[in-house]
């Protein structure tokens, strides 16, 4: 069974390094029970179908699919609740981990967020400048939750 373990960050915009080459992601979630999680995404020229479970701590059970682009699309059509999340995910290596670092558009424009992937939830890791507070455990970050309520509906 395959396992995700990631933490979630914040970011300064004004401490970012050049930024290059973007995915470009479009995704939905198919309403589910409580437990799991069903999203579908597009990243540039591949698509995939995700199946996530409840997270206990920051680990939980995901399952990714290679689907195809126009399947996706009709999915995200017909399947997904609105609005989409649309965003641009850049790649950055940092100490030794690859940092994914989301810029958000449409409804969640302004937020910018930052995950790393880890091996155990204890693992050490180094931080960059730009990373500022976790959000790993705040449901509002969660980009299931983003649909529902968008960043652009929070008050500052």
């Amino acid at each position: 069974m395959a396992k995700e373990i990631e933490r979630k960050f914040l970011v300064d915009p004004l401490r970012l390094p050049v930024l290059e080459t973007p995915h470009t992601i479009k995704q939905g979630y198919i309403l589910t029970v409580e437990k799991t999680t069903v999203r579908i995404r597009i990243s540039n020229n591949s698509a995939f179908l995700t199946l996530k479970g409840k997270a206990t701590g920051l680990t939980r059970s995901e399952f990714e699919y290679r689907v195809p682009v126009n399947d996706a699309e009709k999915m995200l059509q017909e399947l997904c609740t609105s609005p989409l999340i649309e965003k641009k995910r850049y790649l950055v290596p940092y100490e030794g981990h690859t940092w994914e670092l989301d810029i958000f558009e449409g409804d969640n424009a302004g937020l910018i967020v930052a995950e790393i992937e880890l091996n155990t939830e204890n693992e050490i890791f180094k931080k960059p400048s730009w990373v500022t507070k976790e959000v790993s455990f705040d449901p509002r970050y969660r980009n299931s939750s983003l649909i529902t309520y968008p960043y652009s509906l929070w008050k500052t």
